[in-house]
């Protein structure tokens, strides 16, 4: 029989129909039953939400999302158990909750949270003891927050964690968390915080399953553990910036998991050694950095060949780089700067390497050839003298920045540098180099960010066309040379252009009035040239709307300035930058930091060099020039106005009152002008203002009677024949004004040196320590040289002061020894002992075995200065060679505090130039009929 069609189609269609509902059963048995948010973790979660500051209208935000009439569970950074609905993960990081976390806060109401993370959340106050309530938690992120106090010891109950990260937050105290209860913890960081004590009673307690150890940047204070070879699978450990001492923690590299391993900023001393460890290790990264290690650098370096980053900087390792260096094939960044290291650049094939650092070393001899394909080379202050054969037909196009400065090369610029494309910084400055500047640099400077030529003997003009195409530029220095001819207008074409130094050459030229057009300009320093003529013309813009610091001294300009002049000067009118809790200098990136720039001013009477500049620091020079006419009032708003500087130069009228608007005024010379009336006694509620110079004017009426008047020397208002009230200030000490000669004699070489050096370091923002150089035949008001006294030791106590940089102390009459515990001074670069009675050994901490030789010359009785001094020692001279130490062409060194004036802590390098009894700020010679 037949069957028909119609019958088979509903055959299929029954088939299919149980098919489908089969696979349904059969899912809806298989899959469990995706619970919905319980209640009383919506209202957990809600009442948590509730107790901080998070604006819901905030697209941003993640709790814009947490709202009752949803599922809890769907709502981002929440994430619940699919059986019991229960919450297990709190993911709210970069939230900004902007309070505390209470004891009782819904957030400890979640019972059965696994994974926390506030990480970013700007939360304030202690870590509630409730906290331990989290018993299931596993991973705990309180990363970068602002939380104080000790960590409650109820952490302690946390026994399931595998993750905790407390780092970057204010934690103070010892750790009493029982670590011996985290029995699974894999990963822990307490770094950047302020917790003390001793570490091993904290390692001692670590779970063995410990992958990542940081605790860097706290104030721990103790041996460091000599074994650890417990935790075998330890991979990155790292207890840099703490105070951790004893020898070198060999055993800590047989470790065969390590591969990332930071000491720096520590307390170690002695060789370091790498003996009976196995040559497969998988160490990658290795910063041994600013501690106290010394000796050679050891053979057994070449059993780490996986190492991709060595840091050894700023210790007292000594001899030659090491041949077993080229074995790390692996080598990319490599930095052995502050050291004592001797002797050429070896032969290597570090193929690899991008960021080499030998700088501040003892190293001479020749750069070589294969140098060439390194990315980032800095060999600032060595010995250099030449440059390989090799490096002229290298591929030297690879290199970005290129630091050559303060070496010993002379003779004309190298022509392989033609082919450099550097991005970063190309700086050749405190050499010997000669000659022009190649007219190809055009083309090395196109990509470059700063140029700096600065202190060579650099001869012939600036192209015009040198700067066309450079629009990365932010800095050029070429001060400190023999350069002719005008400035080049090219630098119209740097429209990034931050700063710009030509001090000190012959450059022949009007006013740059074009550069104000450069929207970035902060610094223009055209100090001792021979520029000439007015600063003003009708139809000239004059406003230089980001200038900070501008040094015009020493020229031939003239004419007069309307009052108007300096009204655009915005740069200088209101503090752009937002108020920060550490210092902030000018610079520009570069590799692993910046590229600071520096300058040199006349500041407090002497010329002053800035190593780096401060981003708040206003200051105007006009001075030893040729401007008449009156002051512009237009000065009153330069409200940021730190320093101000007018003298030599023909100024007439009054001291106008707006000067009394710069409240941030530290220093004002309007010395040796033609300036008339009173000084305006507003002037006296400018707190900051500490050093002032009205001499050789034609003032008249009473001196100020504020406390910033009568605290000035005499000689700040000598030669105003009708001021009043001179002799309160200068008291006993008051005599008519001088005879021409004795007003030369004001200038002598050998009058007293005053110089300053920072507390703001050591005893608080605004504290001075004054110390001085006595110097022969000389009386002073502050330190008659007959009545020099024996000062005794050198207190111990300078070695709290430990952001120190400089320090001099010589020509006095000091005695005992130089203590050795200013050898922990890691910022102390500079030092000056000569001239006094010291006696036993010289310290050899690195800081001290990188000083020049003179540092520690006549002292009769101290050892070890052959040690320093080498083949250069020279026993001390004879009476007549040491009077000639004091002949009037000497460089004086002082010392000024910046942190007097810029802020607590900053040192800066100041000298006075002394020669043939000038003086830049009264040459003798130069001194003007003021009427």
């Amino acid at each position: 029989m037949m069957i028909p069609n119609q019958f088979y189609c509903l055959f299929d269609i029954v088939t299919l129909y149980f098919f489908f509902l089969g696979f349904l059963l059969l899912h809806t048995f298989a899959s469990p039953v995706l619970q919905h948010c319980h209640h009383d973790q919506m209202d957990a979660l809600l009442e948590f939400k509730h107790e901080f500051l998070v604006n819901e209208f905030n697209s941003n935000s993640s709790l814009s999302s947490w709202k009752t009439n949803s599922d809890c569970c769907l709502w981002e950074g929440v994430t619940c158990d699919t059986k019991s609905g229960k919450v297990i993960s709190l993911d709210l990081q970069y939230i900004p909750l902007n309070n505390f976390l209470k004891l009782n806060s819904g957030l400890f109401k979640l019972q059965h949270l696994r994974n926390l993370s506030l990480r970013d959340c700007h939360l304030h106050g202690e870590i509630p003891s409730s906290l331990g309530n989290l018993s299931h938690l596993e991973h705990l992120d309180l990363l970068g927050n602002y939380l104080v106090g000790e960590v409650p010891a109820s952490v302690g109950n946390l026994t399931q964690l595998k993750y905790l990260n407390l780092n970057n937050n204010k934690f103070t105290g010892n750790i009493h968390v029982p670590f011996a209860n985290f029995t699974k913890l894999t990963h822990l960081d307490i770094s950047n915080n302020q917790f003390t004590g001793e570490l091993p009673l904290v390692l001692l307690n670590l779970a063995t399953s410990l992958s990542i150890l940081a605790i860097s940047n706290n104030l721990f204070k103790s041996i460091f553990p000599s074994d650890m070879s417990r935790f075998d699978k330890l991979e990155h450990i790292d207890v840099g910036g703490n105070s951790f001492f004893g020898p070198f923690p060999t055993p800590l590299f047989m470790i065969p998991s390590l591969t990332w391993v930071n000491l720096r900023e520590n307390q170690f001393e002695g060789p370091i050694e790498f003996t009976n460890i196995s040559s497969s290790s998988k160490l990658q990264s290795l910063f041994l950095s600013q501690n106290k290690f010394e000796g050679p650098i050891p053979k057994s370096i070449s059993k780490f060949p996986n190492l991709e980053t060595l840091f050894l900087s700023d210790n007292n390792f000594t001899g030659t780089i090491p041949i077993s260096i080229s074995n790390l094939v692996n080598l990319v960044t490599f930095d052995i700067s502050q050291n004592n290291f001797t002797g050429p650049i070896p032969r290597s094939n570090l193929v690899k390497l991008q960021y080499l650092d030998l700088s501040n070393n003892k190293l001479e001899g020749e750069i070589p050839g294969w140098l060439g394909g390194v990315l980032e080379l800095m060999l600032s202050h060595n010995s250099f003298s030449r440059f390989g054969k090799s490096l002229e037909v290298s591929d030297v196009t690879h290199i970005q920045t290129l630091d050559l400065s303060s070496n010993s090369f002379q003779g004309p610029l190298p022509h392989w540098i033609c082919k450099l494309r550097p991005s970063m910084f190309l700086d050749l400055s405190n050499n010997i180099f000669n000659g022009s500047i190649h007219q190809c640099l055009r083309n090395t400077i196109v990509p470059l960010r700063a140029l700096n030529l600065q202190n060579n003997n650099l001869t012939g003009i600036l192209l015009q066309d040198l700067f066309v195409n450079a629009t990365n530029l932010e800095l050029v220095d070429v001060s400190g040379n023999k350069l002719e001819g005008k400035l080049p207008e090219s630098l119209i074409n740097c429209i990034s252009l931050k700063f710009l130094n030509v001090r000190s050459n012959k450059i022949k030229d009007k006013f740059p009035s074009w550069l104000s057009s450069l929207p970035s300009l902060n610094v223009l320093i055209l100090r001792s040239n021979e520029f000439y003529g007015p600063l003003y013309h009708p139809h000239v813009s004059i406003g230089f709307q980001s200038l900070k610091v501008i040094d015009i001294s020493h020229n031939h300009f003239n004419g007069t300035l309307p009052p108007f002049y300096f009204s655009r000067w915005h740069g200088m009118t209101t503090l752009r930058e937002e108020h920060q809790s550490y210092t902030v200098y000018m610079g520009y990136p570069a590799y692993g930091g910046f590229y600071r720039s520096s300058m040199e001013m006349v500041n407090k009477g002497v010329d002053t060099k800035f190593q780096r500049i401060r981003k708040d620091f206003k200051a105007i020079d006009f001075s030893e020039n040729e401007f008449g006419g009156k002051i512009p009032s237009s000065i009153g708003f330069l409200k940021e106005l730190r320093l101000l500087n007018l003298s030599g130069n023909t100024f007439t009228g009054n001291i106008p009152q707006s000067l009394a608007n710069l409240t941030n005024l530290e220093e004002l010379d309007l010395s040796r002008n033609q300036l008339s009336g009173q000084i305006p006694s507003e002037l006296g509620s400018l707190s900051f203002l500490s050093i002032m110079n009205f001499s050789h004017n034609n003032l008249e009426g009473p001196i100020p009677r504020s406390t910033q008047f009568q605290r000035q020397n005499c000689s700040a208002f000598m030669y105003n024949s009708n001021l009043c009230g001179l002799e309160d200030i200068c008291g006993k000490t008051h005599v008519p004004n001088p005879t021409p000669q004795e007003s030369e004699d004001l200038f002598e070489p050998k009058e007293q040196v005053i110089s300053w050096i920072s507390a703001g370091i050591a005893y608080g923002p605004g504290d001075v320590v004054l110390t001085w150089q006595q110097q022969k035949n000389k009386k002073s008001d502050l330190a008659p040289a007959e009545e020099k006294k024996d000062f005794g030791n050198i207190p111990q106590s300078l070695a709290n002061l430990t952001n120190l940089e400089e320090l001099d102390l010589s020509r006095n009459q000091l005695s005992g020894q130089i203590p050795s515990e200013l050898g922990s001074l890691s910022f102390l670069s500079i030092m000056n002992f000569s001239h006094n009675n010291l006696e036993g050994p010289i310290p050899r901490s690195t800081q001290f075995q990188r000083q020049n030789c003179s540092a520690f010359m006549y002292n009769s009785n101290l050892c070890g200065l052959e040690d320093i001094c080498g083949k250069t020692h020279v026993p001390n001279p004879t009476p007549q060679e040491s009077e000639d130490l004091f002949e009037p062409k000497e460089q004086v060194i002082s010392w000024i505090s910046a942190g007097i004036a810029y802020g607590p802590g900053d040192v800066v390098l100041t000298w006075q130039q002394q020669k043939n009894k000038k003086s830049d700020l009264a040459p003798a010679e130069e001194k003007k009929d003021f009427g």
